[in-house]
C-alpha cells in the first residue's frame, strides 16, 4: 500500500455531490498501466495463449528457452490469429501462410517472398513479464511501461501466508465490481453466511490517485465465514462473536485492495489484492484476477485442512457478487445509461476517482 502525506478525513468532514457528471459506465480502463491477462501456469512452452485487452485482441508466447513476449493477435497479412500459429524458437509462424515474427513483433520472414522484395510490417508488440504467479502486460504506450510502478504485492512472498488464486470473467463493467468491493454495505446480499454482520464505516479518506475505506463490523458471521476470518489469529477457537477488527479496502488506481488487522496491527490476516480486466470494446465484460493471501495458524497444517472450506466460502460470496453486479448491467443496457441514485460517500468518491482516471471508450 502506498505512502501519502494526505490527512485522512471522516464522514462530517467531507460535502459530497449526490452525481458524478460523466456516466462512468462509457468510461474506459486506462491502459497505461501494467495488468495481469492470464495465470502464468496458463501459458505453457510453445503454446500460444490467447487474451484481450478491451477488445484489442493479445497473443501471450513462452518459448522452449521460457522467455515471454506478447503481441497482437493477428498475422499482419490475412488477420488470421498468431494464437492459432506455430512457436518456433524465438518467432512465432502463422498457420496460414507461415508468416514468421519475432519478439518485437516484425516480420522476419515470408517463405514465398521473391528474392529482392522488402519485408512487409509486422505487428504491435506489448511490454510483458511474469510475477505473483500471472503474466502481466502493458497494453497502453509502450514507452511508458518503464516510467509506470509495478504492482507491489507485499505478502505474496511471504511464507506465513497462504495465497488463494481467482480467475473468472463476469459479465459487466469493471467500475461495477469496484464499487462492490468499497461498499461493505451490501452484507444483506450474503445473509446466508453473514448472519447478522453489520459493518460501520469509521473513516474515508482520499488522494490523487486512491480512495480508502475503513469499516467496523459487528455481530455474528455462521461459523464458515468465521472460519474463513479466523485462521491469522492466535488459535482458531478464538472466533470473532461481537466485534470483528478493522477492514482496509483501498481503490488505488486501477488495483484494488482489502485487508483485515487486528486492532492495533498492520499484520493482517487477510489481504487480498484484485484487478479487473475489461475483454470486450465497449467494456461490459471483464476478467477478475484476484490473489487472497490468508495468514497461516500456529497448529501445523491446520490451513490446509481449512482450505477446501476458505475455497467454498469465498467462492459462494463471489457468486453472489457476480449475480448482482451482471444484474446492474442488465439494467444499465436496458435503461441505455446510469440511473443509479447513490448517496454512499465512499462510493462517489470511487466514482470520481475512476471517471478522472479513466479514458473514453472508443
Amino acid at each position: 500500500m502506498v505512502q501519502t502525506n494526505e490527512k485522512a478525513t471522516h464522514l462530517s468532514d467531507n460535502i459530497y455531490s449526490l452525481k458524478v457528471p460523466t456516466d462512468l459506465r462509457k468510461v474506459g480502463l486506462n491502459p497505461n498501466f501494467w495488468y495481469p491477462l492470464a495465470q502464468a501456469k496458463d501459458v505453457k512452452i510453445e503454446k500460444p495463449y490467447a487474451v484481450s485487452f478491451a477488445g484489442n485482441p493479445i497473443v501471450l508466447i513462452r518459448t522452449k528457452s521460457n522467455q515471454l513476449f506478447a503481441l497482437e493477435n493477428r498475422c499482419a497479412h490475412r488477420q488470421v490469429p498468431l494464437s492459432m500459429g506455430i512457436v518456433c524458437g524465438n518467432t512465432i509462424q502463422c498457420t496460414y501462410h507461415a508468416w514468421q515474427y519475432n519478439q518485437t513483433g516484425k516480420v522476419t520472414k515470408v517463405p514465398y517472398l521473391p528474392q529482392g522484395c522488402s519485408l512487409p510490417k509486422g505487428v504491435k508488440s506489448y511490454p510483458c513479464q511474469e510475477a505473483y504467479g500471472h503474466i502481466f502486460v502493458f497494453p497502453g504506450i509502450p514507452e511508458l511501461a518503464e516510467t509506470v510502478a509495478f504492482p507491489e504485492i507485499q505478502n505474496w512472498s511471504n511464507s506465513n501466508y497462504k495465497t488463494m488464486y481467482f480467475s473468472r470473467q463476469v459479465n459487466c463493467h469493471y467500475s461495477f465490481l469496484k464499487e462492490n468491493l468499497m461498499d461493505m454495505n451490501h452484507q444483506f446480499l450474503h445473509r446466508r453466511f453473514m448472519g447478522k454482520v453489520k459493518p460501520t464505516l469509521v473513516e474515508n479518506s482520499k488522494g490523487d490517485n486512491w480512495v480508502e475505506a475503513k469499516y467496523k463490523f459487528s455481530g455474528e458471521p455462521h461459523l464458515s465465514a468465521n472460519l474463513v476470518l479466523a485462521p491469522g489469529r492466535k488459535e482458531t477457537s478464538e472466533l470473532a462473536t461481537s466485534d470483528f477488527d478493522i477492514m482496509t479496502i483501498r481503490t488505488e488506481y486501477p488495483y484494488q485492495i482489502l485487508r483485515v488487522c487486528p486492532s492495533g496491527s498492520d499484520l493482517p490476516f487477510l489481504d487480498l489484492w484484485v484487478s479487473y480486466i475489461p475483454i470486450d470494446r465497449e467494456q461490459k465484460r471483464n476478467h477478475s484476477f484476484g490473489m487472497l493471501m490468508i495468514r497461516q495458524p500456529k497448529i501445523p497444517g491446520l490451513i490446509h485442512l481449512l482450505w477446501p472450506l476458505m475455497r467454498y466460502f469465498t467462492g459462494v460470496i463471489f457468486a453472489e457478487d457476480k449475480m448482482i453486479v451482471e444484474a446492474e448491467q442488465t439494467a444499465y443496457n436496458l435503461q441505455g445509461g446510469d440511473w443509479n441514485q447513490e448517496v454512499f460517500p465512499v462510493l462517489l468518491d470511487v466514482r470520481e476517482l475512476l471517471t478522472k482516471k479513466g479514458v473514453p471508450i472508443s
